[in-house]
């Protein structure tokens, strides 16, 4: 593993790969040139470089399948590890009559839906949890890099690809999809977003192709409850708007310069806002959340005007196709800055409706460093 730049660890991205061989940049059969067949044909003979060049050319649209089944990166990258070790183990089985690419995602799902048995205890956590549209009752929940959905395939450069517009990749779907019996999720998936066929569903789930078309019927329903019946607003672009750009601007110089007013103006009147445990100093076990632009201000007056000298600074980065900032605070006799929170905002008629609060630990995903240097 290497560090990130700016960083005190390495790089969560780069899990170690165990028994998944890595590809040979000088691989025989031309390396990452060569067919697939061809590279199928020399894994099957013990070419482990051919074999890593084959799984290079799926990891990230993988990684990004399994984040939308689990609501989790650190988990996602855990089952992308263990999709390719079952595929290097199973190489041998692979017919290639729906080409790797399907076979490689029907790997992820059962080895996600694997992981979501054992995680029973979430079904019921969730089922407790209040009917909120905002990504606020996944304690699990992570924010998705958007240096990280740059390689995934859309359906412009490749109709059999996942589509990564706003609509499947937003923090609220995200969320809202860990709210759907396991069983619906993955058929939503496989049909909305991949653009299985319905059989081609069945086959994986080991049910009828009417067990699927009502499990996606139910999840469609589902989804409306969790994020509105007006899906419109959902289908967007792939990325921000210089609009969004300005209104993080404006917020980011309001959170710096700890101006209340300017703060007031840039929040809708029913923003809410949220912390996952580890979020600007929250650590409890479960998310907390508070809405309306009164009850927001008076709960981070503590911070912004607090008697005790802290400063803060912020850089702007996105994740799901959204705005984001990174927040770094500085304690007086400190002379940098520390990580200590990510922020991913939700703008709608130019101001802030959501704001997802996450902890520091994720910075290195998003190469952020853990300290900044006071400004010169």
């Amino acid at each position: 593993m290497t560090p990130c730049d700016g960083c005190d660890g390495p790089h969560p991205a780069e899990a170690v790969r165990g028994d998944v061989p890595e590809a040979d940049p000088v691989a025989a059969r031309g390396g990452a040139d060569a067919s697939e067949a061809d590279l199928v044909a020399a894994a099957r003979g013990g070419d482990d470089a051919a074999f890593g060049h084959l799984v290079a050319r799926h990891r990230v649209d993988l990684r990004l399948h399994c984040y939308r089944m689990l609501g989790s990166l650190d988990e996602a990258e855990d089952m992308v590890q263990e999709t390719l070790l079952r595929a290097w183990q199973g190489l041998g089985g692979y017919e290639a009559r729906a080409g790797l690419r399907t076979w490689l995602h029907r790997i992820a799902t059962n080895a996600c839906l694997d992981l979501l048995k054992r995680h029973s205890r979430r079904r019921r956590l969730l089922a407790g949890g209040p009917q909120v549209p905002a990504a606020v009752a996944v304690p699990w929940l992570q924010p998705y890099p958007d240096g990280l959905l740059d390689g995934v395939p859309d359906a412009a450069a490749d109709p059999a690809g996942a589509v990564v517009s706003r609509e499947t990749v937003e923090l609220a779907f995200v969320a809202a999809l860990q709210f759907l019996p396991d069983g619906q999720r993955a058929a939503l998936i496989l049909r909305d977003v991949l653009g299985w066929p319905a059989a081609e569903c069945a086959r994986l789930l080991g049910v009828s192709v009417a067990a699927v078309t009502s499990s996606v019927q139910r999840a469609r329903t589902g989804l409306r409850e969790r994020l509105g019946p007006d899906r419109a607003r959902w289908r967007r672009a792939t990325a921000l708007t210089d609009h969004e750009s300005a209104v993080l601007e404006r917020y980011m110089r309001a959170i710096e310069a700890a101006d209340h007013r300017a703060l007031a103006d840039l929040l809708a009147p029913d923003a809410r806002v949220s912390h996952q445990p580890g979020a600007g100093g929250h650590h409890g076990a479960e998310p907390i959340w508070y809405g309306g632009r009164a009850t927001i201000l008076e709960r981070w007056a503590p911070v912004l005007h607090g008697p005790y000298g802290m400063s803060l600074r912020m850089t702007a980065t996105a994740a799901n196709r959204q705005p984001a900032a990174a927040t770094y605070i500085r304690i007086p006799g400190d002379e940098r800055y520390r990580a200590f929170s990510l922020s991913v905002v939700t703008v709608e008629d130019g101001l802030l409706t959501e704001l997802a609060q996450f902890g520091p630990e994720l910075f290195p995903y998003f190469r952020l460093p853990a300290v900044l240097a006071p400004p010169g």
